[in-house]
């Protein structure tokens, strides 16, 4: 990988993580357009996913800062509430990569699979903002949303690790259809991915993926440098979008390219 195709893919990656369209489906894609080999080492990908990750904190840093201010009270508040909420959200994705990663990286080799699971996505986001709409109550819960609801958007999460399928696409939905408020759903999806990211950074770096990588530091950095950037325009834009319900366009957009990668595909 040069660094011209390195800044490329941060950018799809940065923009494509918050946005609900894909970045693993949309990395799959790109690597193909630009002649990278789709199963070179992972360490690129987590690093692109950690400048993402770095993005979050930054946008959400007051919120991070109120949580982190509640926990070490040490005592049951809306703050230690909410951090429990956000680890039952990451049980299922958890589960999945300790039993099922193998089998998930295979899947990233087949742009059949990042068709078929745009296409999903597609529907998610399309009956979502309706299905928002019909689960409006104003039972109060605290912080918003409940355990059921956040182990709900966690399963979302677990099943977005498909290419194709996306990530804040699948928990921002999930979280509409069992009646999370907007203004909620976003920031706890976006938050709740942080975990599983760097603990995948941490188990990438244990075992000796960064050492053994065959990307140079250049593209390495340049493609976090890329991420980040766009990342925080990403977040910030996704959130907005959101609360004007306006998903339906992303899913207009995801069945487009969904359809266009399986014609390519076939012929």
């Amino acid at each position: 990988m040069d660094w011209l195709q390195a800044i490329i893919l941060g950018i799809v990656q940065g923009l494509t993580e918050f946005l609900p369209v894909s970045s693993s489906g949309h990395i799959a894609i790109f690597k193909e357009l630009l002649g990278v080999e789709a199963s070179e080492d992972l360490m690129f990908e987590v690093t692109v996913h950690a400048a993402t990750v770095l993005a979050t904190i930054v946008v959400f840093w007051k919120p991070i800062v109120q949580l982190f201010s509640g926990l070490f009270k040490f005592k049951y508040n809306d703050e230690t509430d909410y951090i429990c909420k956000i680890l039952v959200g990451t049980i299922p994705v958890m589960i999945v990569g300790l039993f099922f990663k193998d089998q998930v990286e295979a899947l990233f080799n087949s742009l059949w699979v990042v068709g078929g699971c745009l296409l999903i996505t597609a529907v998610l986001l399309y009956f979502s903002d309706a299905a928002a709409k019909a689960k409006a109550r104003e039972t109060e819960v605290r912080n918003g949303i409940s355990f059921w609801q956040a182990l709900l958007v966690g399963v979302g999460q677990a099943f977005a690790v498909l290419p194709g399928l996306s990530r804040s696409g699948a928990t921002i939905g999930t979280g509409l259809v069992s009646g999370v408020k907007r203004e909620v759903v976003a920031q706890f999806s976006f938050l709740m991915v942080i975990i599983p990211i760097l603990g995948e950074m941490f188990l990438s770096i244990v075992g000796g993926e960064l050492a053994a990588s065959t990307t140079g530091l250049l593209p390495l950095a340049l493609g976090f440098i890329a991420a980040f950037a766009t990342g925080l325009f990403a977040c910030k834009a996704m959130i907005a979008l959101v609360k004007k319900a306006q998903l339906k366009w992303f899913a207009l957009y995801c069945a487009l390219v969904g359809f266009i990668v399986i014609l390519t595909q076939i012929f």
